[in-house]
């Protein structure tokens, strides 16, 4: 049986909207260009809470003197975002299983790559975003230098700022202790991504 969290307005979560944040949202599930192959959002609006909003400046703050940006895929995904998801891809190396709960949930986790802050051109991951396969871990010795170089950077970048990462996914960063954050329904966020 699902899971159905209670929405809780005891934890609001934080637009990550510009000037306070140097951003560029290309939400991947508010497009059809991601595994699902539909959009799983209504609305293109990354949300974080308040702790992960902190990290996550402190992360853009570390980044600006090296001319460098973040792109953020995904933030806050509510519950029902992840079932979603997981009725397509079942498989949780890659998507957590929501009976257990995901941190994009909880509004403590995001998945980005960075930008080059001049031309607004990505920098060379190796893999697109959920490109769910071995290619995607990190600490991989068989990509091009420049590939295993951009991904160390932004490692180093996302845990000087304070977060946490996992073993299969060069893009996904999460704050530690995540579950110690509830679980959130669409209903909970101030601006509800699933609302149409």
């Amino acid at each position: 049986m699902p899971l159905q969290p209670k929405a809780s307005a005891a934890m609001p979560l934080v637009a990550l909207a510009t000037p306070e944040f140097d951003l560029d949202i290309a939400l991947a599930y508010a497009t059809p260009d991601n595994i699902t192959g539909k959009p799983i959002y209504d609305r293109a609006e990354a949300q974080l809470h308040p702790d992960a909003a902190a990290a996550l400046r402190r992360a853009c703050t570390l980044a600006a003197p090296l001319g460098l940006r973040f792109r953020i895929f995904d933030a806050f995904r509510p519950v029902e975002a992840q079932w979603r998801l997981w009725e397509c891809f079942p498989d949780p190396e890659f998507v957590a299983d929501p009976r257990l709960g995901s941190c994009h949930s909880r509004g403590v986790a995001v998945d980005l790559t960075l930008i080059d802050a001049a031309s607004g051109e990505a920098l060379d991951m190796g893999t697109p975003f959920d490109d769910f396969t071995a290619q995607s871990h990190h600490g991989r010795c068989d990509l091009p230098v420049a590939v295993q170089r951009n991904r160390l950077l932004l490692l180093g970048l996302m845990t000087a700022a304070g977060w946490d990462w996992i073993h299969s996914e060069w893009w996904h960063y999460q704050l530690f202790e995540p579950r110690r954050y509830p679980l959130l329904a669409d209903a909970a966020a101030p601006l509800q991504l699933m609302a149409g």
